[in-house]
């Protein structure tokens, strides 16, 4: 090849080559373990993927869950963490869409089946055959291994499973809107919130602080139901337009009939037939909250004569979660957090566990310790 054809060819994509990276992590070794100093071996980024030095990692009540073994049987050692945020390192060489120094994050998905009608939907989170979670699950395209999360100075992730995050957003703010964010995005989208719509948000923890900022940005009005009085002051300063006080039946009897779509964010059993008298005629419940035990049954009566619906949402899918990233950008909302330290990771679980966060733990990951020369997983 002569100098003027080799000045003419374009330039060879960014390619990655060498040694499984070594990443520093914290995970739990048992269900009694708590979480403990990990290093954790990334693969070497195959043809669509992306190596993302993480930053920031948001701590969701879920990770509480599967580390302690709250929700069965776990594979340990186990790094949790789906709200990921943080720089490309370096990328395959069929990747052309990411480039090193590009912000991104990573969500709870890592990967589907690419195939079922809800993948070509863009319905990730109900793949028909099973979606791959960012942690604890094994990943049929990687030879069975076990995801592990975002607890982590770095991870490896398929390009169709990284989401572009706009550099106008705080990215330790940022990182809980992968899974808080989208979560309560998804089912007011779906339910097409505008202008001039009533959205009740009942609890204001993780998920009801981000369901009352992101209905404001859709221009609604916004009441949040709580039990806590300690809460009414807090919901109005998030930009809640009324609160009101669900063991009150007077308060509740007076927001009957004034209500358009509910976002239900409480995970404990309650008593759903109050809320669905505060929906109007076409009114919807969406339950986010994932009880461990069975809620009151509801009456039928309280859907049929208002032609109410009662419904669930998981997450987003990766199109849906972009959409959400950007319009949080367009809009000025991000997730109102407490950054901390891996060794605060402990005392951080202990405290969601009793509700004492507003609203969200962030972890720095420049606070793991370094990686040892001997990979843990």
């Amino acid at each position: 090849m002569s100098d003027e054809t080799a000045e003419a060819s374009p330039a060879p994509p960014v390619t990655a080559k060498g040694m499984p990276t070594l990443a520093a992590a914290y995970g739990a070794t048992s269900a009694e373990s708590g979480l403990v100093s990990l290093t954790v071996a990334r693969r070497v980024p195959k043809e669509d993927d992306v190596e993302i030095e993480i930053d920031f990692c948001g701590l969701c009540h879920s990770d509480v869950h599967a580390t302690r073994g709250e929700w069965g049987a776990q594979s340990y050692p186990l790094v949790p963490g789906h709200e990921i945020v943080g720089r490309v390192r370096r990328v395959g060489s069929a990747v052309d869409d990411f480039v090193p120094g590009d912000l991104v994050g990573v969500g709870c998905l890592v990967d589907s089946c690419r195939e079922c009608d809800s993948c070509l939907e863009g319905l990730e989170q109900y793949c028909e055959r099973g979606n791959v979670g960012t942690y604890g699950v094994k990943d049929s395209r990687n030879g069975g291994a076990i995801t592990q999360g975002g607890y982590s100075t770095s991870v490896v992730v398929d390009r169709r499973f990284v989401l572009r995050v706009p550099e106008g957003l705080d990215p330790a703010a940022a990182a809980p809107l992968l899974c808080a964010g989208i979560t309560t995005y998804s089912p007011l989208r779906y339910f097409d919130v505008e202008e001039g719509d009533v959205v009740g948000v009942v609890g204001l923890g993780g998920l009801g602080h981000m369901a009352v900022k992101i209905a404001k940005a859709m221009g609604a009005q916004v009441v949040v139901f709580t039990t806590s009085d300690a809460k009414v002051e807090a919901a109005i300063e998030l930009g809640a337009d009324d609160v009101v006080l669900s063991k009150d039946p007077e308060a509740m009897e007076a927001a009957n009939r004034t209500i358009d779509v509910i976002i239900d964010t409480v995970a404990a059993p309650h008593d759903l037939n109050p809320y669905f008298r505060t929906l109007r005629l076409n009114g919807a419940l969406f339950q986010l909250g994932l009880p461990p035990t069975d809620m009151p049954p509801v009456s039928p009566g309280a859907l049929i004569r208002r032609r109410l619906s009662y419904a669930g949402s998981l997450i987003g899918g990766i199109a849906e979660t972009q959409e959400m990233l950007d319009f949080c950008a367009e809009h000025g909302v991000v997730s109102e957090v407490e950054v901390v330290t891996a060794r605060q990771l402990n005392e951080a679980y202990d405290r969601m566990v009793a509700g004492d966060v507003k609203y969200r733990f962030v972890l720095d990951t420049k606070t793991l310790q370094p990686p040892s020369e001997k990979a843990d997983i």
